[in-house]
């Protein structure tokens, strides 16, 4: 049995250039990089240096903070380069991969009959064991936190969001078994919208006998692994739960029982209303995004390339690497070249807007082609009510936003920081009229509060 939790807030926007379920054969050029910047609340210390060969789940760095979790090259190679930047900080290191691929074999285990700690120490020697997060902070976790529970999400529902159902196609066993090591170490929820074939084939598996089954029904950001938490099982000060809002990290760790290796190969959706052929393309975490973009848009246009979602991922180019979370690659308009007659006074049919400023909301589900620009600068925040309309949690949105740039600790716990992440203020930060950074505000709170109570 599932359970079915309705949720009203949200918004879905419908953009262009959603990728079609076919699947491009990319042939790579061989270069990688792992960024420490992918695994937030990560200090890293890089144990490798230019000129060493490693093998595909060989360490790269480690957390200085703790120096158990270690993060795997996704391939074998040589190490060339370790990037950093001001006061010495690491940007990447980087590999260019063998021709044929070496692996460090870590053995195949059967999760059924180990215990919680065994799981973690798998995990944590094959360097895959930080790609798993936690509330509070929204930070990679620390293997001596102990989660009263772990929280998965497989309902991608952000604007031309990559469909995990597409992506897990042939690799249901590896995900049921990464779903069954995760419950021997708390108890697990997995969190899915209407996706009644892919449950159909978990429940035929079995895994509904070792993790809940919860079905979202709602608009975005019912795929939030937070607003799951929120709805689900909140946490309360003192409380840990870990999460793992990218679904393809329990397929990481299913293939690593399966067969004993490493394999950080995920199913990327190339989409943006800029892209000539959006589709699907097999790559591996770091891999150079030179070779996939490389004649996928019209190069004459002034576009942004995004790692990640439009709502929440990081602006790239080509020279960069896909990030160790990122399920899409995104190329929309920059907008700095839009010639608009009068400014935003006309009533336009082809720009979306929350607030029906426009007539475009007499086209029903249309698709739009938006940009990058923010229309407007930042000003005093309004009290409207618009975070309320699009964050289905038991939160006041507003007042958390006040509490955290004031500064007021005491405050923002009353309100709930310890279950947020900054991705739960994407949509907020979308429809805000103060044109606020919602998600580096709460970044910022999430980071300050947590040297607070270090």
């Amino acid at each position: 049995m599932s359970n079915v939790i309705k949720l009203r807030k949200g918004l879905d926007i419908n953009l262009q250039g959603k990728a079609a379920e076919t699947k491009l054969t990319l042939k790579s050029n061989g270069h990688y990089a792992l960024v420490p910047d992918d695994f937030e609340g990560v200090i890293p210390k890089v144990v490798v240096r230019e000129g060493d060969t490693v093998r595909a789940g060989d360490a790269l760095f480690v957390n200085k903070l703790h120096p158990e979790v270690r993060f795997a090259s996704p391939v074998s190679g040589r190490v060339t380069a370790v990037e950093r930047g001001e006061r010495r900080k690491v940007l990447c290191i980087r590999v260019d991969a063998d021709a044929e691929q070496q692996y460090a074999d870590f053995g195949k285990k059967d999760p059924s009959k180990m215990d919680g700690k065994a799981v973690i120490d798998v995990l944590l020697e094959a360097g895959i064991f930080g790609y798993i997060n936690q509330l509070p902070y929204a930070i990679s976790t620390d293997p001596e936190s102990k989660p009263k529970a772990i929280f998965v999400s497989a309902l991608r529902d952000k604007p031309l969001a990559a469909s995990f159902d597409y992506e897990v196609k042939g690799q249901e066993q590896d995900f049921v078994t990464g779903l069954q090591a995760l419950s021997k170490i708390a108890k697990t929820y997995l969190g899915l919208g209407i996706q009644p074939d892919f449950q159909a084939e978990l429940q035929k598996l079995g895994a509904d006998k070792f993790v809940e089954l919860n079905i979202f029904d709602g608009p975005c950001p019912a795929g939030n692994v937070g607003v799951q938490v929120n709805n689900v099982n909140p946490v309360n000060k003192g409380e840990v739960v870990w999460t793992i809002g990218d679904p393809t990290v329990v397929l990481f760790i299913g293939r690593l029982f399966n067969t004993g290796k490493v394999n950080l190969t995920r199913t990327v959706a190339l989409c943006g209303s800029e892209v000539k052929k959006p589709c699907y393309v097999d790559m591996l975490v770091g891999q150079e995004l030179q070779t996939l973009l490389s004649n996928s848009y019209d190069a004459d246009h002034s576009v942004r390339i995004i790692n990640g979602n439009v709502l929440t991922g990081r602006k790239t180019t080509k020279e960069g690497f896909l990030g160790a979370h990122s399920s899409e690659i995104t190329v929309i308009p920059e907008g700095d070249d839009a010639d608009e007659m009068l400014g935003w006074i006309l009533p336009r049919l082809k720009q979306f807007s929350v607030n029906r400023s426009y007539f475009s909301w007499l086209m029903g589900k249309k698709e739009y082609a938006l940009d990058a620009r923010v229309k407007g600068g930042e000003r005093h925040i309004i009290m409207s009510g618009e975070y309320d309309k699009v964050l289905p949690m038991d939160i006041y949105g507003e007042y958390l936003i006040k509490s955290i740039i004031t500064g007021d600790i005491d405050r923002q716990e009353q309100l709930g920081i310890y279950e947020v992440a900054p991705e739960d203020f994407a949509l907020a930060e979308f429809v805000d009229s103060s044109k606020l950074e919602l998600q580096r505000i709460v970044r910022e709170g999430l980071n300050i509060l947590r040297k607070e109570n270090a």
